[in-house]
């Protein structure tokens, strides 16, 4: 079963990490780590947790929560949890957050994503430009702009049905910086979810219907979906969701890394040493394994000395850019 059947099965999935913490001794309480934030590096870190349990036997039980990269960052800077997943850098106002509430971070850098923007089957576009997608998607558009041939006289007549992530989830920041121009700017006539699977159901069940998310939700539905070429105009043509063209440099500007933070108040937990050990060691083979890109491999022990380092605060210094190679992002020196 992939982790992303997993993700739409939690409840069988919750009572494997029950069974798995019932295997360690009964007179030892498994030592419980807290994750929430991106449902787009939710498989990634499903799959980790799994397999960390496995390995001590029980000893510790991961919590994977997916109330979306925004929602997380807020758990994570009320101190409600010890790592947070995602999509996107964390913001300045997140960070200015967690100071208030003395909360300290580690920002480790995880994997690629392609994100990706999917259609109905029976949908005879294949390409679509990073202007269109503007123009379905800006704030103007809402109410306005019903029908795909509004967008491109090209385009099919078929009325117009737009999923989106919600506006807690960092794949909405990114998306709305990369398509739109601006983070969080969007129409608000859509279908909004941060649970990744109903934009998959939705968009599968519309002729008319448009979607993004990230690229492990559109390789565990080919058959469902289309993913579209991405044209961002600038010389490069119609270029495919792939990993290989993420790799490449290719994929512009839906190209994305994928991060994981950790609390500096949970970091000294052996068990939380442990786990983000296993997550930078173990890691690559299980991100492969849910269809996202791993970072190349000369990047997770410079990561790891992060880690191990306790280099506090972001690459970004709480302002998101669009198309960051991870080359660039591990020479600059993190901020609070």
């Amino acid at each position: 079963m992939t982790s992303i059947a997993r993700h739409t099965m939690r409840t069988a999935g919750l009572a494997g990490v029950a069974l798995a913490a019932l295997a360690a001794p009964l007179h030892a309480q498994p030592k419980t780590i807290t994750l929430d934030g991106s449902s787009t590096v939710f498989p990634i870190m499903e799959a980790v947790a799994e397999e960390f349990q496995k390995s001590t036997k029980g000893a510790n039980r991961v919590t994977v929560g997916i109330s979306g990269t925004g929602g997380g960052f807020k758990k994570f800077c009320r101190g409600e949890t010890d790592m947070s997943n995602g999509s996107r850098p964390i913001l300045k106002e997140e960070i200015e957050a967690c100071k208030k509430a003395g909360i300290g971070f580690i920002e480790l850098p995880l994997a690629f994503d392609a994100l990706t923007v999917v259609v109905h089957p029976s949908n005879p576009l294949t390409c679509i430009k990073v202007s269109e997608l503007k123009t379905m998607w800006e704030p103007g558009a809402k109410g306005r702009i019903t029908n795909w041939k509004q967008i491109n006289p090209s385009f099919p007549d078929l009325a117009l049905k737009l999923f989106g992530a919600g506006a807690d989830s960092g794949t909405f920041d990114y998306f709305t910086e990369a398509a739109v121009g601006k983070a969080k700017s969007s129409r608000g006539d859509y279908t909004a979810s941060e649970d990744d699977n109903v934009l998959v159901k939705g968009v599968q069940g519309d002729k008319g219907g448009i979607g993004y998310f990230g690229f492990a939700y559109y390789a565990a539905n080919p058959k469902a979906l289309k993913a579209l070429e991405i044209d961002w105009g600038k010389g490069q043509g119609c270029v495919a969701p792939s990993l290989e063209n993420v790799l490449a440099g290719k994929y512009n500007p839906m190209s994305r890394p994928l991060f994981v933070y950790v609390s500096s108040k949970a970091v000294e937990k052996p068990e939380v040493q442990s786990f983000v050990e296993f997550v930078l060691t173990k890691g690559p083979a299980l991100i492969r394994e849910v269809k996202y890109l791993p970072l190349p491999e000369a990047i997770y022990p410079t990561v790891l000395e992060r880690f191990k380092a306790r280099t506090p605060g972001s690459a970004f210094g709480g302002v998101p850019e669009v198309g960051v190679p991870i080359a660039d992002l591990m020479k600059r020196k993190p901020t609070m």
